[in-house]
């Protein structure tokens, strides 16, 4: 079965490109959703993560402790790394179990995740796509969605690859801004993938 990898920065629209995937019968793995379930479900991560960051980065009621987590990997860029040492190899395995129970009838699955290329996991896919906007455009989205400042939205792009690093490692690009159609996009991927199923 194909597996493609589709990634893209911060309010790029990566999940509605996603969507319009899943309303043509395709399978996606939302890495990121799966990272937060597994950071209080998958025992051998929340060990790591309290060996690594302290027990209180749990509540009494075993809650992930966002505000000490963030406050440590945040403005430490070797501290977050741990935390993605932690964190990748967990979500592979979450990703491995996921794809035993999709159909074997299926032409091929999506993985999404924002870290697609910095996690290295672009490389245990056989297309990678690349969702791409105008930086305006993510600002104002991630804003709207997240009720957060410019200074906050730009502080998170800083922490990803920039497009023009990404696209050198994608395969494909969709372009979501307001010139493109985006499902004209996603159907002319759709058949290409299909044509390269094996």
């Amino acid at each position: 079965m194909l597996k493609i990898g589709i990634t893209g920065g911060i309010g790029s629209g990566k999940t509605t490109v996603c969507r319009v995937f899943e309303t043509l019968g395709i399978p996606v793995f939302y890495a990121d959703t799966v990272a937060k379930q597994i950071m209080v479900m998958d025992p051998i991560l929340v060990q790591g993560v309290k060996d690594t960051f302290g027990k209180e980065s749990y509540t009494a009621e075993g809650l992930l402790n966002n505000k000490h987590i963030a406050g440590i990997v945040f403005n430490q860029l070797a501290e977050l790394e741990k935390l993605n040492q932690l964190v990748h190899p967990a979500v592979f395995r979450a990703f491995d179990k996921w794809l035993a129970q999709v159909s074997p009838n299926v032409p091929y699955i999506l993985k999404e995740a924002a870290l697609l290329f910095e996690s290295g996991s672009y490389q245990m896919c056989d297309r990678n796509v690349l969702v791409i906007a105008p930086i305006e455009t993510r600002l104002q989205r991630v804003m709207e969605r997240d009720g957060v400042t410019e200074e906050q939205v730009r502080a998170r792009m800083d922490k990803q690859l920039s497009d023009e690093e990404k696209a050198k490692m994608a395969d494909m690009l969709i372009h979501n801004n307001e010139t493109d159609s985006l499902i004209t996009q996603v159907m002319d991927l759709h058949r290409q993938f299909l044509n390269i199923t094996p």
